[in-house]
């Protein structure tokens, strides 16, 4: 890796607290960002010595430019920020939807905007998408679409900023996150052919690889035990 930060844009709880601390302990410069500066920064002190924070919303994509102006050079960038919009089409509520398309298609977009004057030559980039774009259900019109959206964004990405590599991950249930631990998801389990959910760890391990594995852009990688076989 070149010299430049590695940025987790929505690295305060989470698979994206977990990215950060996996690439802190190898001794990268590391900065993690949220939405509330003096949560991010006591975060980010807990994460390890050094490493930094930077307190912006996604869906407020225009205070994002000014928020990165001083983040210096980036060599790694990954984006996990997710807000989880339950909205049926039959009580569909704008207000949610809106600010949802806006973090993950406008906010997403302006984040790697802002920073195309802080990439180095092998810069990477990992977007998280999700499996809703595959696996509809009642209530996740929203999701689904955001997540298809990215699906397709990188592809753009990959030709507009090449050399930079741009990759999407789309993560299923993953079991031991603070979202899904204590559920009850044995139905899951069950249709999924390896017997187990994937795990913070497994999701970590595979967001490490996208950014990398230097021969590997424009995929979007599927991480859920072959659950989308099923």
């Amino acid at each position: 890796m070149a010299d430049g930060a590695v940025l987790v844009v929505g690295g305060t709880s989470g698979i994206g607290r977990e990215i950060a601390g996996h690439y802190a302990d190898e001794g990268h410069a590391v900065v993690i960002t949220g939405r509330d500066d003096e949560r991010c920064s006591a975060i980010a002190a807990d994460i390890g010595a050094g490493v930094e924070s930077i307190a912006f919303d996604l869906a407020q994509p225009e205070t994002i430019a000014s928020a990165l102006e001083d983040v210096g050079s980036v060599s790694r960038l990954v984006i996990t920020a997710v807000a989880r919009d339950h909205n049926p089409i039959r009580e569909f509520n704008i207000s949610t939807a809106s600010e949802l398309v806006t973090m993950k298609m406008i906010g997403y977009a302006e984040t790697i905007h802002a920073l195309i004057p802080s990439f180095t030559n092998d810069a990477s980039v990992v977007l998280y998408g999700g499996l809703a774009k595959e696996r509809p259900y009642p209530g996740g019109l929203t999701i689904a679409t955001v997540n298809g959206g990215i699906a397709t964004m990188i592809n753009d990405l990959v030709v507009e900023l090449a050399p930079i590599r741009f990759n999407a991950l789309h993560p299923g249930i993953v079991g031991d996150s603070p979202y899904w631990e204590g559920k009850d998801l044995q139905g899951i389990i069950d249709r999924t052919p390896t017997g187990q959910l994937a795990t913070m760890a497994e999701v970590v391990d595979a967001t490490v690889f996208l950014l990398e594995n230097r021969a590997i852009n424009g995929v979007n990688l599927y991480i859920d035990g072959g659950w989308m076989r099923m």
